[in-house]
């Protein structure tokens, strides 16, 4: 089997495996199926060149830490569907796109600058209450809360990996 279809096969299984986790959460990838193909070979490609899947219609710092709030699934994605119809690369979408009740127009980068996010994190070190017993992990995803010592491996809601999770309150 040469490169390519090698290549190919990868972002079929991708896709297909994409698709399912999708669903099985209460989500929608575009029904544009080349569209959202080509989405996921940019995921690949940021995953390769980074390490991370990074939104692949945004520029990555290429510091996971940095980047953690545009992670596929983004941590924008849920507003951008409820406010949209979509999320702002338009690989997810809602069911009232699917069917055909709402239309997918242009989606204004929720994201905040860069300096934005540093002052936001300073502030909010600054605000956390060191008294309580174990810290307080908060999934950035689904905001599903835990506190414990550690984020749990995996989320019990949206199934998201442990690097998605960041401490709420120490």
């Amino acid at each position: 089997m040469n490169d390519a279809l090698r290549y190919q096969k990868n972002i079929e299984s991708k896709y297909d495996r994409l698709k399912k986790e999708t669903e099985a959460a209460g989500y929608r990838l575009n029904p544009d199926v080349e569209f959202t193909k080509e989405l996921i070979e940019g995921l690949l490609t940021n995953e390769k060149r980074y390490g991370y899947r990074a939104c692949p219609c945004r520029l990555a710092d290429g510091v996971e830490k940095n980047d953690r709030d545009i992670v596929c699934p983004c941590d924008y994605r849920d507003a951008d569907l409820t406010e949209h119809g979509a999320c702002y690369c338009g690989l997810y979408v809602s069911q009232a796109v699917i069917d055909g009740k709402k239309s997918i127009g242009l989606i204004p980068e929720r994201r905040p600058s860069k300096e934005q996010r540093e002052r936001v994190k300073e502030k909010s070190a600054s605000l956390r209450d060191s008294s309580l017993e174990y810290p307080v992990w908060r999934c950035k995803v689904c905001g599903y809360l835990c506190a414990r010592n550690e984020p749990p491996e995996i989320c019990p809601v949206c199934k998201a990996k442990r690097e998605r999770f960041a401490k709420f309150i120490e």
